[in-house]
């Protein structure tokens, strides 16, 4: 490794870096999606809906759509981690976007096909959490940059 590559690595801010993870964590997620003994029944794995009896880690229902959305929302991640604006917007704005999936989950019934996704109680507690958690990061790994920019400003 260059000593430039080195220093494009660390000079990544705070909500950069967590950006990456959040996105790498869903990249991670997206591929176990489809690991037999990680997830169970993956035999039972369908494209979309509540009719796939695959669960993640034996807890939370999954589908060929689910796992290519976590894979989607990885790639996204890592991209937006390129930029403060773009990171602190995937943060929010995805986490709004778990709080409303959340709620879909919660007004679906489990059983009928609007649950395309597919969605259970773990999957809702799940994006209930995700939510919460990627709002609060975009919102204060980005006070820093706003304080230090206006004490640059004085």
């Amino acid at each position: 490794m260059s000593f430039s590559d080195s220093r494009a690595t660390t000079s990544r801010s705070p909500i950069q870096l967590a950006a990456m993870v959040v996105g790498a964590v869903f990249l991670l997620v997206g591929v176990l999606g489809f690991v037999p003994g990680i997830t169970t029944n993956v035999g039972d794995l369908k494209i979309a809906g509540h009719t796939s009896h695959a669960e993640l880690l034996g807890i939370f229902q999954v589908s060929v759509l689910h796992n290519v959305v976590h894979l989607l929302f990885g790639v996204l991640g890592i991209a937006a981690a390129r930029k403060f604006s773009t990171s602190r917007t995937y943060l929010i704005a995805g986490g709004a976007v778990y709080l409303v999936l959340m709620v879909y989950g919660l007004v679906t019934d489990h059983s009928s096909d609007a649950n395309f996704v597919p969605l259970n109680d773990a999957d809702n507690w799940l994006h209930l959490v995700l939510g919460l958690g990627m709002i609060a990061l975009g919102f204060v790994l980005s006070r820093d940059r706003a304080a230090t920019y206006a004490d640059t400003r004085h």
